[in-house]
């Protein structure tokens, strides 16, 4: 029996691709237990729109509590010596994209997740939607994207061997797209954790995942196209993706992206879609990954302590457009709201400041700021220079920590989702304003 914890198991679970993919030998995998009565949702025009599908199935709902074991084992690879607090796992050895399916197909699951709402007559009705995830740790927790458990009454994760589990959502961060689930089960096989900030475009990548809901733990391959593409949905969330010519399909979303090192590099969360119209000429192969690595403290935050800790200032800011430049202010980040009590606060910032460069690098934007600040560690000293009433000074801030427990938040909002009228939930298969 394949351990986990075994380092010749493990190496013999890169170079086996020749056994099959299951424990119980079964050729092909299982179809969806949950494909009926789900429809596929509308692509939009020239748009974002994320890998989820879904549809109106019925009624019922049930009641998530929350939960947490004691301690977790994520693997991550390593090809350099370094001090590492976790199991380290050679994969220093480039495979197949055949030998990287067959190392992590029974890492790969399923997502299912139902809403109630009551519609305008008052009658309640159940909305489905099905995405992807991966095993993130060998007791049960589950990685996947925010937008796919959004609005969920119940939420099902279904392995590759047809093994499905009641999940509960532990934590999730809208703002990265991800969230953290926990199922009730011990001796998984978790993914290998790579380094997002090491892959170079024109790497080779694969996604496992699970395609219209039905094609289930499906592989595509293809490159990475870009890093850092600066992406903005419709709900106006920006966020620095990963674009891969990967094919990212409706039910996709949640999955992991994988180097040929067998590495977990991203998690697939949307593409580009046309609408389908003669009129427009066709987009095909532009998708997009989360960098594991800019959300790995945060996943990992929400397991080790239940909360999810963020580096902040404590302010709201904007970049300053062109146009107001041409009235002769300085380019950067001009603040709009002071959180009361904030480190900004304290440290003397002032609503309509401009903040022009952070410890002597110049900045020219609100987003490379927030990058920063992201960046940063609680109790670091940032010297920001600041332009106020025609003149430049120096403020010095210390990054603060902003602790948000959000799965006490999330359980509240599906009560109120129950109640909510038809097409006002917020899981219709086109979360975050529609994309």
């Amino acid at each position: 029996m394949y351990n986990p914890y075994n380092e010749n198991d493990r190496q013999e679970r890169y170079e086996s691709t020749a056994r099959a993919y299951t424990p119980y030998d079964s050729p092909e995998p299982p179809k969806s237990k949950n494909s009926s009565g789900m429809s596929g949702s509308k692509v939009v025009a020239l748009a974002v729109c994320c890998s989820l599908i879904g549809g109106v199935v019925g009624a019922g709902a049930s009641t998530l509590i929350g939960g947490k074991s004691d301690s977790s084992m994520i693997y991550q690879g390593e090809r350099e010596t370094s001090e590492l607090s976790i199991t380290q796992v050679d994969t220093s050895k480039q495979l197949t994209a055949a030998e990287v399916y067959a190392a992590n197909v029974n890492s790969t699951v399923g997502i299912t997740t139902t809403s109630v709402t009551t519609n305008f007559w008052g009658y309640q009705t159940t909305q489905a939607a099905s995405g992807s995830g991966f095993v993130y740790t060998d007791d049960g927790y589950i990685l996947t994207n925010y937008h796919v458990i959004q609005g969920a009454n119940a939420v099902t994760v279904t392995m590759y061997d047809g093994t499905a589990y009641d999940a509960t959502v532990i934590g999730y961060d809208s703002s990265n797209d991800i969230a953290v689930l926990k199922i009730e089960a011990e001796g998984l096989t978790p993914v290998i954790i790579g380094d997002s900030d090491q892959v170079n475009v024109g790497d080779t990548v694969v996604a496992i995942g699970n395609p219209l809901g039905e094609l289930t733990f499906s592989l595509t391959s293809g490159v990475i196209s870009a890093l850092d593409r600066e992406v903005t949905f419709s709900g106006g969330t920006t966020m620095d993706l990963i674009q891969t010519d990967c094919a990212i399909n409706s039910g996709n979303s949640g999955g992991a992206l994988f180097n040929l090192y067998g590495e977990v590099v991203g998690i697939t969360n949307a593409k580009y879609s046309s609408s389908g119209s003669s009129s427009e000429a066709s987009i095909d192969n532009i998708g997009f990954a989360i960098p594991i690595s800019s959300v790995r403290s945060i996943v990992d935050s929400v397991i080790e302590n239940g909360y999810i800790a963020k580096p902040y200032l404590g302010i709201s800011v904007l970049t300053v457009s062109e146009s107001v430049q041409s009235y002769g202010l300085p380019a950067g980040a001009s603040v709009q709201e002071i959180t009361a009590g904030s480190p900004a606060e304290k440290a003397g910032l002032q609503v309509n400041d401009i903040i022009t460069a952070v410890n002597g690098t110049e900045i020219t934007s609100s987003d490379e700021l927030v990058e920063i600040v992201g960046d940063s560690e609680v109790g670091d000293i940032l010297e920001l220079t600041v332009y106020r009433n025609g003149q430049a000074t120096t403020i010095e801030i210390t990054v603060g920590e902003n602790i948000t427990s959000m799965t006490q938040d999330y359980y509240s909002a599906q009560q109120s989702n129950s109640t909510q009228q038809y097409g006002q939930g917020s899981n219709s298969g086109m979360p975050w304003g529609g994309w």
